[in-house]
């Protein structure tokens, strides 16, 4: 009975974080469209915390206010609320597409690694150790096509890695704290939005006027209802059922399928030695997630 409910788990997970996959590289496309039309990264997080707190209050009335101890959601709410998007949306005013694919999800499982090997203990395994030097060498040649062709995006690149970072703290305090897929996404989605909009609204830059409607009505719902409550479910769900390391090598092919979408999308192209680090990071992912060859 526990064999079938691990394989059962197994396959929610591996599920769980293939769909992440899409939503997160369409996260990456959207934000990146964001920025090159007249939002500020202000406008494009407001329309993100809007659109998940509608889309969490029919979540809310069937299961309730989550509930976690006030340091606890205050930590969830910093680093998955705010410091992630916050921190992308305006790196994407430097950046590409492809350069915010290598440093948000493209570090995540090195980062996630580091803090499970200084946190939690983890050792890492031949297999795993593998499999990271070979997306590192994927992320290596995927960052070298793309970077020298854009003068000045280190600055988005330095606010990239510090997102990344803080996805990286939001991974480890759902293992280490247990908090499950559902009380994670809706303390994300219904915190953000009070906390937030008034000091926008209030204090912040906003150009929202002058977009078109079409533009804000997609960026409330993909924001706020695919990249917050969908992939943040997801996300957290693959967490439990599989681990963070392979849920982060999963998601280490992100990168690649955004710079191969933002070329005929953006117009951002890739060059051949950017397809020779796609095809070595799908190749890492591989190795992570096969199972052992039994002994």
């Amino acid at each position: 009975m526990q064999q079938t409910h691990h394989a059962r788990e197994t396959r929610i997970g591996y599920a769980c974080a293939i769909a992440v996959l899409f939503v997160w590289a369409g996260f990456l496309l959207s934000s990146r469209l964001g920025a090159r039309q007249d939002f500020t990264p202000w406008d494009v997080a407001a329309l993100r915390y809007a659109g998940a707190f509608l889309g969490a209050l029919p979540l809310l009335a069937v299961f309730g206010l989550p509930r976690l101890p006030p340091a606890r959601l205050a930590v969830v709410v910093a680093t998955a609320a705010f410091g992630f998007p916050i921190l992308a949306y305006h790196g994407f005013g430097f950046a590409p597409a492809a350069h915010g694919g290598v440093m948000l999800p493209g570090t995540l499982p090195f980062l996630t690694a580091a803090l499970g090997l200084v946190v939690l203990g983890e050792r890492w395994t031949r297999r795993r150790l593998v499999s990271l030097l070979v997306v590192a060498c994927g992320i290596g040649l995927l960052a070298g096509d793309t970077f020298g062709s854009h003068p000045g995006a280190w600055r988005g690149d330095l606010l990239f890695l510090a997102g990344s970072s803080c996805w990286a703290v939001y991974t480890l305090v759902v293992r280490l704290w247990g908090i499950d897929a559902l009380r994670a996404t809706l303390s994300v989605a219904l915190w953000a939005a009070p906390l937030y909009l008034p000091v926008w609204w209030l204090l912040l830059p906003s150009n929202l006027a002058a977009v078109p409607v079409g533009a804000v009505a997609y960026q409330l719902v993909f924001q706020g209802i695919f990249a917050v409550l969908v992939a943040g479910f997801l996300f957290t769900r693959a967490v439990q059922a599989i681990g963070a390391p392979r849920t982060t090598t999963i998601t280490a092919l992100v990168p690649g399928m955004a710079a191969l979408a933002a070329w005929p999308l953006l117009g951002e192209p890739l060059g051949p030695a950017g397809l020779a680090g796609v095809a070595l990071v799908t190749a890492g992912m591989v190795i992570a997630v096969l199972p052992p060859r039994p002994r």
